[in-house]
């Protein structure tokens, strides 16, 4: 890590500049929406000061400027991920909407009655309801994948729940947990199985570097607004022969190559996914978040995190182990520095309360993971309701551990 000083990364986003409540802000929320660097806000507000025009709909020279900056984020995104081809890249709102135009698209075509959906019990929320309501369409079957006491899943009966599988949708991260799961080795397992597999990859494309044709599945959801990026762009990435198969997700604008009183014919990928007016502001700032990541360097991300990771959980153990379960792997070999977490005789969202007092921001609540908090135990009773999450980025330092630490210490002493 010679080139990676996280004191100078520090001064890139202004956020961390705050003064809370008259302490100095720890940013501990990025595993729901990570810190903006400047370079990626002075990226977009280059736009709205100078070119700024529609995309795709005028041939003077701003429209092509700005329609040329955003399909050169499209080639960006394209090769961060390693894709074969740009057009294996379909820009919706947000990794939500990817897997509901995955599931209304691919799933209504190719889903029928009796046919299994596997899922995790790691999933969040918009990799389980966007199946279930296809399932409730289509009459199909979800079985899912089980965890272990790390929140680590359960693989000892998987190739009996892949058998008539037609589609397995898996995290490659939890966002409560931190769970790392083995992603190549389930995208393997599915394509035996003769399934196609979709991996929700929110947590873990701002973290580790991804490689779509290394991998081989199927389809992968990932959004800007956790990669230092803005809110309101996610990423679809599919195989292009199967993206070509599919139907279009929406209708409009754009998505057409003609239209008539009779109908219409939908446009070639990617267009044919992206009806209307595309974030295209927001793409340019997501294109300008992957650089200032890959300037950064993954290893040098992975290894700070690690090493982040490893302080919180020996400050977990050395100061609150009889009084704060800290739930998923014990170790950082196989999860990400994300630590959800229950003080004993303490509500989730008190703790939250209190420690913004000392200027530290957790999350509070169930993390958009019901079914895996019915999973979790606590003082050995199985099911929780919430829990309080730190998470760290590449940004985080050991003074904001400390500061969590120290917040902790007065929340126990207030309520206890």
């Amino acid at each position: 890590m010679s080139d990676f000083n996280v004191e100078k990364i520090r001064e890139d986003f202004p956020g961390l500049s705050r003064i809370v409540n008259g302490h100095k802000i720890s940013f501990l929320d990025s595993g729901a929406s990570s810190q903006t660097p400047t370079q990626v806000i002075v990226e977009m507000n280059d736009i709205y000061n100078t070119h700024y025009a529609n995309v795709h709909r005028g041939v003077y020279t701003t429209a092509q400027e700005i329609s040329d900056q955003f399909e050169n984020s499209r080639k960006t995104i394209a090769n961060f991920i390693n894709a074969k081809s740009e057009k294996e890249i379909i820009f919706t709102r947000n990794a939500t909407e990817s897997i509901n135009l995955i599931a209304r698209t691919w799933g209504d075509a190719n889903i029928n009655s009796g046919d299994v959906i596997l899922l995790t019990q790691l999933e969040h929320h918009s990799n389980i309801v966007p199946w279930q309501q296809l399932a409730q369409r289509k009459g199909a079957i979800i079985k899912w994948v089980p965890i272990d006491s790390q929140a680590r899943l359960d693989l000892s009966n998987l190739d009996e729940l892949l058998k008539g599988v037609k589609i397995f949708a898996f995290t490659a991260a939890s966002n409560v947990t931190g769970t790392i799961t083995p992603v190549k080795t389930l995208v393997d397992l599915t394509k035996k199985a003769g399934a196609i597999s979709i991996i929700d990859a929110c947590q873990l494309v701002p973290h580790e570097k991804i490689d779509t044709q290394s991998l081989g599945a199927d389809f992968i959801a990932f959004s800007g607004h956790k990669m230092l990026g803005p809110t309101g762009l996610g990423v679809l990435w599919g195989k292009q022969e199967l993206l070509e198969t599919m139907p279009p997700f929406l209708g409009g604008g754009s998505m057409i190559s003609d239209v008539t009183l009779d109908g219409y014919s939908p446009a070639d990928l990617p267009a044919k996914f992206e009806a209307g007016t595309p974030a295209f502001v927001e793409a340019v700032g997501t294109a300008r978040a992957v650089k200032y990541l890959e300037d950064v360097g993954f290893d040098n991300i992975v290894e700070h995190e690690k090493k982040l990771g490893n302080y919180a959980l020996e400050m977990f153990e050395d100061r609150f182990k009889d009084s704060v379960i800290v739930y998923g792997p014990k170790t950082m070999e196989d999860r990400l520095a994300v630590f959800s977490f229950s003080v004993k005789g303490i509500h989730p969202h008190d703790v939250s309360q209190l420690l913004d007092e000392y200027g530290v921001c957790v999350r509070a609540g169930h993390h958009c993971a019901k079914p895996l908090m019915r999973e979790l135990s606590a003082d050995g009773q199985k099911g929780i309701g919430a829990t309080s999450r730190a998470s760290v980025y590449l940004y985080n330092n050991e003074e904001d551990i400390n500061s969590l630490g120290k917040a902790l210490e007065q929340a126990i002493a207030f309520f206890c």
